[in-house]
């Protein structure tokens, strides 16, 4: 039997501590904080993400319940609902933001190898936003539409790995396309898109600083075709074009010869039309790095259904963006230690095992690995049979 350190700690151990102190000294985190440090806000946030709970009450009554284990687990100060919501509210979000782009960069060094389902050395990314609503009334922040408020996730996922390599939170109302402006392009890499994010000036800038785009047409792009190359129609492709934007905006905006791919689905019979600044990789390729932006949708799926990212602890911008950057901290803590200890489990059956076995006396490795359930009965030597005749 175990009889060592609890599973939290041992997941800790897959945290780099010392690089949230930096991020903490960074922007002054610990500035008048006497007891309730930063490290422990993390932690029991983290608690939180991890064991589902619903609010800051729910939060001081479990972890009040853990009192003699919390020690072990590296909380030094005593729970309070009013000091975490007061640690939400006032220690600026950015430490968690710059800790999570750490566990972010680790854990795309652990997947950097791994296949996606298209053959592609660079690297490729797919660039989305969700909405999460919010209450008009908690948040009038961030103003949505009339009568409802809601902030927005625009993130770019790695799809090696499905690691977000960027997030930035908005409130409802930005428009998708204008997050593009945030993103600092990588030469080389390919950034899949749907078309909502069709604006060929800031994709010419994308083209202009040596990288790839896919991105889906709009049906009423006005182009001249400029070269055909022969297709296999067996495939689903229908054509593989040159062309020249015509439009007298889109044609300034975007002066250089664009790609144009018709491809037909077979399981549904739909029609798309891609377009890419791409002329070498072959057009089937192309096809499918765009079905691979599903895995951003599988994503933003993910991480509400398994994560506290649709209620909030708090109704200020610095609560709700604390506690989505450390949510995502912890989808990149679970996709690491899968890696480190070279699991089989999907994320989701990692998170329910913890969220069950996070202050037991247990083997990480042996609790998120065991599969025998000991379901085998005995029949007691005086145990009576009713069913004896």
């Amino acid at each position: 039997m175990h009889t060592g350190r609890i599973v939290f700690a041992q997941v800790l151990d897959f945290l780099p501590i010392r690089k949230l102190y930096q991020c903490v000294h960074r922007y002054r985190g610990q500035y008048r904080v006497r007891r309730f440090s930063c490290l422990d806000q993390f932690l029991c946030m983290a608690f939180a993400q991890l064991t589902y709970r619903e609010s800051l009450r729910d939060i001081e009554t479990c972890l009040r319940a853990l009192q003699p284990k919390l020690y072990h687990a590296g909380i030094r100060a005593k729970i309070s609902r009013s000091t975490l919501a007061d640690a939400n509210e006032r220690r600026d979000w950015r430490i968690y933001a710059d800790f999570a782009q750490v566990l972010i960069a680790r854990a795309r060094h652990l997947y950097a190898g791994d296949d996606f389902g298209v053959d592609l050395a660079h690297t490729a990314y797919v660039f989305d936003a969700t909405t999460i609503d919010l209450c008009l009334t908690l948040f009038p922040w961030a103003r949505f539409r009339q009568r409802k408020a809601a902030v927005k996730l625009h993130t770019l996922l790695d799809l090696r790995g499905s690691i977000p390599s960027f997030i930035h939170i908005t409130e409802g109302k930005t428009h998708d396309v204008t997050a593009l402006d945030e993103l600092l392009v990588e030469p080389g890499a390919f950034y899949v898109m749907d078309r909502g994010y069709i604006d060929f000036g800031r994709l010419y800038a994308i083209a202009q600083s040596g990288a790839f785009f896919v991105v889906r047409a709009k049906r009423n792009l006005a182009y001249a075709r400029r070269g055909s190359r022969p297709v296999d129609k067996t495939t689903g492709l229908r054509s593989d074009q040159t062309i020249v934007l015509t439009g007298p905006k889109t044609s300034q905006e975007y002066p250089a010869p664009l790609r144009r791919i018709s491809y037909v689905d077979a399981e549904t019979g739909k029609r798309f039309v891609f377009l890419t600044n791409n002329f070498t990789l072959p057009a089937l390729t192309i096809a499918q790095l765009y079905k691979c932006r599903w895995q951003v949708e599988l994503f933003f799926k993910w991480i509400k259904q398994y994560l506290r990212i649709k209620a909030f602890y708090g109704t200020s911008a610095n609560a709700v963006k604390t506690q989505i950057w450390i949510a995502i901290s912890i989808y990149v803590l679970v996709a690491i230690l899968k890696k480190e200890l070279k699991l089989d489990r999907s994320l989701g059956e990692i998170l329910q095992i913890l969220s069950v076995t996070l202050f037991e006396r247990e083997e990480i490795y042996q609790v998120l690995t065991a599969t025998d359930v000991q379901t085998e009965t005995h029949a007691l030597c005086n145990q009576l049979n009713l069913f004896d005749l």
